[in-house]
């Protein structure tokens, strides 16, 4: 008997030790295969560059060869080289001493003259002009590179230049807090208002209405601005730590009250609207003023998002009406907005959830009644690329209107302002991305899936005919590296009707007689849906996984975005649901169409609020998922920044909060988890990692901690990666992953 265990556990060895080494190539595979697929998918990536108000457009095509520059003029329907590239490269060899190969030239922001003849790009921190044809270079002024300032930073608008009134006469800025103005000719000051203090202060955001008699202007009641505070730990220009700070609201705090102030110039009068209909703000902007100088727009977002309105300020009489009011039981998804005032003044397009589907309406300024709704039908408005008032024509984009396909691919679109004429111009099934010209008579259309290779062709914008096939990718030498191309799989949510759309990857050496752990990617929330939908040869979130012998799975639950507005509202005061129960739904009936999926061994990982979801999948589902990769993770609401959580956990801040909070819940943990932080993370709080670490230690829970020193907001980086693969080999594998040095670096 013990022969026998002896020989067993011999057998267990060996078989282990080659499972192991094995694992060690899909290290090496996993590695490697981003620079595998690169450059294998030519006549792709077609991003068109409309000249001024002329014809013609250019865009790179991606030959074999390398890259060419072709112009096309859409009236002529004709295809030429842009320039000479052979001619641009000696030129440029010649300035640079630097070897310059024609079919890769290694400029960007190139820009072509309306008249053809002369290009504008940048190489090596330089501006260049390159006359075409005098063949002609010349080397310009060095770029000077402009710094884009912290996402977060709280305009209080107390700086600002003075404002000039229409007629040039006058201008108005602020001074110690207060309303000014100066006559131009005279250079004679006055101050409008004596009331502003620090602490309630005239906003330098000033509106001259158009006849310049008047001006309006925000009076603000000042808040306290929270500051995220972030230690750099290990900076590269010294050795003791530095303490940096950040603007960052949070779901909760007291925040700034505006008051709307209309000054008539003449008179020094002012004028202060009741704020009855715009008493509780996160926002209240303005000015729009009408034509006729009597009145002005403003709109206000409620806090807690369930009222939005458009409001009219009657300069005269300081009597404020609503014209456009939204409301909601859960909350108005404001992100998806479009106004637009025509030009008589007299009606306005509107965009709204309010039937259940994001739709566009036609309203009655004056009345503020709707007078016809635009767009009807289970179906889904994206965005407004053009409004024609001559022809009372909208082109727009919108998924969902053809049945029996995936509901999130996009076409375009074109109907009349009574509803009627509705026009597909991109029919063809895919995701659709077109660049119109800028007479709106022509249109370039690329289109795709993930499991169809790009086509760009140039369309008439009128009828959606098309007038040119432009490119078609070419994807063989993709297929000779063995690429799969991921699968789309739809299979129906937690109510067993809503069909939940999804992606399943498989390795490069898959077989379908093997047993596969299953590894699923999450990010979840109303902003948007998160599933890819056009062709991309390397998924840097699932492709790579997939090599170390894993189907790797992604898909939009409930309480995601572009689907209905019941859809979207299950996140409501949840967000600790991110669609769970439509996920499991939907990854069992995988499993049951594909027996090599083996979801009794299934992960998930994310970032930032995928972060928050994938440590959640392991409390409150810990039957289903099996072990989770969490990193930079929102895991309490109340951490968070104000503008998504308050969104979609309403205000004020209660229970729910609490109740979709990981740090709250921590105690639940019986999954293996690793979490990963940036200790310079400016996007969620880092404390928001470290109190669910704290609280998990106060629960004696086992976990893993990963703090990247000098790192921001980020999934993990290359280190990160690293021991997400090891962290998931040996959770859902079994098996202890081989030594970082005994596999290749990351390449």
């Amino acid at each position: 008997m013990k022969k026998l265990t002896l020989l067993s556990l011999c057998v267990w060895f060996i078989g282990r030790s080659l499972t192991a080494q094995g694992t060690a190539d899909d290290y090496n595979r996993a590695f490697s295969l981003q620079n595998k697929l690169k450059d294998k998918v030519f006549y792709s990536d077609v991003t068109p560059k409309w000249i001024g108000d002329s014809d013609n457009f250019w865009y790179v095509r991606n030959s074999p060869q390398g890259k060419m520059y072709i112009l096309t003029n859409a009236k002529q329907k004709k295809q030429t080289d842009l320039f000479d590239q052979n001619k641009l490269a000696v030129e440029l060899t010649l300035a640079t001493d630097k070897t310059i190969d024609a079919n890769r030239l290694p400029f960007t922001s190139m820009k072509v003259s309306e008249s053809l003849d002369t290009l504008r790009f940048v190489y090596n921190d330089f501006n260049w002009i390159y006359s075409i044809k005098n063949n002609l270079l010349k080397k310009g002024d060095k770029v000077v590179s402009t710094k884009s300032g912290y996402w977060g930073t709280v305009d209080e608008e107390r700086e600002g230049k003075p404002v000039t009134s229409p007629d040039k006469k006058t201008v108005a800025f602020v001074k110690e807090n207060n309303i000014y103005i100066r006559e131009l000719k005279t250079g004679t000051e006055k101050a409008l208002s004596t009331d502003g203090t620090k602490e309630d202060y005239y906003s330098t955001n000033i509106s001259f209405s158009p006849d310049s008699k008047k001006l309006a202007v925000m009076r603000i009641h000042a808040a306290t601005i929270r500051q995220l505070y972030l230690i750099e730990s290990s900076p590269a220009d010294g050795l003791q730590p530095k303490l940096q700070t950040r603007d960052y609201v949070k779901p909760g705090d007291v925040l700034p009250v505006r008051t709307p102030v209309i000054f008539d110039l003449a008179t020094g009068n002012k004028k202060i609207p009741s704020n009855d209909l715009f008493k509780s703000q996160i926002d209240l902007k303005g000015f729009e003023w009408f034509a006729d100088s009597k009145s002005v727009l403003i709109e206000y977002n409620e806090r807690g998002h369930k009222v939005y309105r458009v409001l009219e300020i009657n300069a005269e009489t300081a009597e404020v009406k609503t014209l456009i009011e939204e409301t909601s039981k859960t909350f108005v998804n404001y992100n998806r907005y479009f106004r637009k005032n025509l030009s008589g003044g007299n009606e306005i397009i509107w965009m709204s959830e309010r039937d259940n589907w994001n739709h566009l309406y036609l309203y009655d300024r004056h009345t503020g009644k709707v007078i016809n709704q635009i767009t009807k039908g289970e179906w889904y408005v994206r965005d407004v690329i053009n409004v024609d008032e001559k022809k009372r024509e909208i082109t727009f984009s919108a998924n969902g209107m053809v049945p029996d396909e995936d509901p999130y691919l996009v076409r375009y679109y074109r109907i009349r302002f009574d509803g009627t004429g509705l026009t597909c111009l991109t029919p063809e099934e895919g995701m659709h991305q077109a660049w119109f010209s800028d007479d709106k008579k022509y249109l370039v259309d690329v289109y795709s899936t993930v499991n169809k290779a790009p086509v760009a062709v140039l369309r008439n914008a009128a009828d959606g005919k098309i007038i040119l096939p432009l490119e078609k990718a070419d994807i063989t030498e993709l297929l000779k590296t063995g690429w799969i191309a991921p699968e789309p799989f739809v299979a129906k949510g937690r109510d067993g009707k809503t069909d939940i759309w999804g992606i399943i990857y498989r390795p490069t050496n898959f077989d379908p007689t093997k047993k596969y752990p299953v590894i699923e990617y999450i990010y979840a929330g109303p902003g948007s849906q998160y599933v890819p939908k056009t062709f991309i040869s390397y998924n840097r979130n699932l492709s790579s996984m997939a090599e170390l012998g894993f189907i790797m799975i992604q898909m939009d639950g409930m309480g995601t975005s572009f689907r209905s507005k019941a859809f979207e509202d299950v996140c409501y005061k949840n967000l600790k649901d991110a669609g769970f129960p439509d996920r499991i739904a939907w990854t069992k009936a995988a499993a049951a169409k594909y027996p090599y999926m083996d979801i009794n061994h299934l992960g998930i990982f994310g970032a930032s609020a995928g972060g928050q979801s994938a440590m959640g999948a392991v409390l409150f589902h810990p039957e289903h998922y099996k072990a989770a990769y969490s990193s930079c993770g929102c895991h309490d609401n109340r951490m968070d920044k104000i503008w998504w959580n308050e969104q979609w956990m309403g205000y004020p801040v209660d229970s729910s909060y609490a109740a979709s909070s990981n740090v709250v819940n921590a105690h639940l943990l019986t999954r293996p988890l690793m979490l990963v932080v940036g200790e310079m993370d400016d996007n969620v709080d880092p404390s928001s990692t470290y109190q669910v670490c704290d609280a998990l230690i106060k629960a004696n829970k086992d976990f893993e901690l990963i703090v990247l020193p000098g790192v921001g907001h980020t999934m993990g980086g290359d280190y990160g990666e690293h021991k997400r693969y090891d962290f998931f080999v040996k959770n859902l594998m079994d098996i202890n992953p081989q030594g970082w040095s005994e596999v290749g670096e990351k390449k």
